[in-house]
């Protein structure tokens, strides 16, 4: 099986901050909606979590350097939560993301690099 990552990337901040609870209880529904789509059509969740927003972030600059408070870079997008998912079908998959990009986010699916693909 082949292991992926899914961003969840968008303005996370925002769009969270200015719905209603009756909103956002809707909107976590639907994260739900996609982790039982996800079990029911054989994929594996083995490790996600919601982020924090960027007010929180820490960042060290490439090449290494002072700590400094925020994300490394100022942008509207975010990476808002991310799912690791194995599975064997990454078109299904993607599709099963549909459910979560129809929240308003984007999402982003990448496959994760196994031990025996790196160089020895």
């Amino acid at each position: 099986m082949t292991q992926y990552v899914v961003l969840i990337v968008g303005d996370a901040e925002r769009w969270w901050t200015t719905m209603s609870e009756e909103q956002r209880t809707a909107g976590y529904a639907e994260y739900e909606r996609f982790d039982a789509e996800l079990t029911r059509r054989g994929h594996s969740v083995t490790g996600g979590a919601e982020l924090k927003g960027n007010s929180t972030a820490r960042s060290i600059p490439a090449g290494g350097g002072g700590v400094v408070d925020g994300p490394y870079a100022e942008t509207a997008e975010q990476v808002g939560g991310f799912y690791l998912v194995e599975t064997e079908d990454l078109e299904d998959l993607l599709d099963c993301c549909q459910i979560i990009a129809a929240l308003g986010d984007g999402i982003e699916v990448r496959p994760v690099v196994e031990a025996q693909e790196r160089p020895a």
